[in-house]
């Protein structure tokens, strides 16, 4: 097990049993794989923060209506959870829905505590004591809580845990919402949030260890059991390769075309294209004899400067907290010399790595890509540029995940081909 811990924040919007519930499994050891790293509340002044503030966790308010609506207070949750390098969020009693833009940051990082079994009395409206309301009326006999990944359809993520409670003549909604906690949701959210935190944790392990291994790793080989290395970039002599992936259905709206000096990204659908900020660019451009290749709009700020130190050195990594994409940029030069580079978040700065090569061996190459692997938050790659034997262009497509490759542009001794997926690629 790694000393370092899952990062967790909670979010709340009332008394905090739940989050108290945490912080004495936390302080048990129940709770040994992660660690409560902030607790964020919808409302201001709830006795939830003081929870917090007493056992000495960062405390915060993110409230809607002074955030300019539901944009507002996610760009907030998101700059929070940056800071303070948030690896899950557990909902505890928070009254207030996550959009699917922001969830899908998260996939599988997100927990809610819900007082009935599901699909029993779940969804739109059904919180607090109206769930406890419902399950009397209807007379049932069992009732209990549930622990369930967050998507964007309300209390429909996959169920990690269930307990059921007994349901008692007399009980009145209170009584029975006092129940439910004590006997279901105190017990099972820690154990949830043990659960995943100690995933993530082995995730962050298994990363480093075939990072360490992966310079003698067949390269397509490492692209066939990675399933998600993001965009990566290949240069060798006389070849360079650079694909892109996407998780999302925004960022798999995508293909290469040609332009006069190089590639351009475009939407498929263009119907489809919700922010196209990060995802629209040139990757490819020719300066004089030079050819640049990036993952974004660094392109062009190369170009223009026309120098790829001094361009980068005016650039950081991506705004889109909390995977802080980075930006991997390589130059190749006539006489075959070239350079890779990668900035990246680093303590709250941008760390710019630069990689000079007079040049490979033939058939050799060097691979630098955004993401290590699949994960949330992306964890960003690390070290030196990984030694590849250039495999052929076909090799490569074929070796990308299939449902996350997207497209694959290759140069091969000035020959460009142009792989793209949503065109039968």
């Amino acid at each position: 097990m790694a000393d370092e811990k899952a990062r967790i924040a909670v979010f709340v919007s009332g008394g905090g049993t739940n989050l108290q519930a945490l912080i004495d499994a936390e302080r048990s050891g129940a709770l040994h794989s992660g660690t409560i790293a902030l607790v964020v509340s919808n409302k201001p002044d709830v006795y939830a923060l003081e929870r917090a503030r007493a056992s000495g966790i960062p405390a915060e308010t993110a409230i809607k209506a002074q955030l300019g609506g539901q944009e507002g207070l996610e760009r907030r949750l998101l700059e929070l959870l940056e800071a303070h390098r948030i690896d899950m969020i557990v909902l505890a009693g928070y009254l207030n829905i996550l959009s699917a833009a922001f969830t899908e940051r998260f996939p599988r990082r997100i927990l809610n505590v819900h007082p009935s079994l599901i699909p029993s009395f779940c969804g739109d409206g059904y919180y607090g004591l109206r769930v406890h309301e419902e399950a009397l009326q209807y007379g049932v006999k069992v009732t209990g809580a549930t622990v369930h990944y967050v998507n964007g359809v309300t209390d429909g993520g996959e169920i990690l845990l269930q307990k059921a409670v007994a349901v008692q003549e007399g009980d009145t909604p209170e009584i029975l919402q006092r129940r439910v906690m004590e006997q279901a949701e105190w017990v099972l959210l820690p154990q949830a949030a043990e659960m995943v935190a100690r995933r993530i944790v082995q995730e962050r392990e298994s990363y480093k260890d075939k990072r360490s291994k992966r310079a003698m790793t067949d390269f397509i080989e490492f692209l066939q059991g990675n399933p998600y290395p993001g965009r990566g970039i290949a240069v060798g002599k006389g070849r360079v390769y650079y694909f892109i992936m996407g998780r999302s259905e925004n960022s798999r709206n995508r293909i290469f075309s040609l332009t006069d000096d190089g590639i351009r990204t475009e939407a498929h659908d263009p119907s489809k294209m919700q922010d196209p900020s990060l995802i629209i660019y040139h990757p490819v451009r020719a300066m004089g004899d030079d050819l640049i290749v990036t993952n974004g709009d660094q392109t062009d700020t190369i170009r223009d400067m026309g120098d790829f130190r001094k361009a980068l050195m005016t650039r950081q990594y991506e705004p889109d907290a909390p995977n802080n994409t980075p930006r991997i940029s390589a130059i190749l030069h006539a006489d075959g010399s070239f350079e890779l580079s990668i900035l990246k978040e680093k303590d709250g700065g941008c760390l710019r790595e630069f990689f000079c090569y007079e040049g490979c061996p033939e058939g050799k190459g060097y691979f630098i890509s955004t993401y290590e692997g699949d994960g949330s938050p992306l964890p960003s790659f690390s070290g030196e540029p990984m030694e590849i034997t250039m495999p052929s262009p076909e090799e490569v497509w074929a070796a990308l995940n299939k449902d996350n490759k997207v497209s694959l542009y290759t140069w091969v001794e000035g020959e460009v081909k142009l792989f793209n997926k949503n065109l039968g690629d």
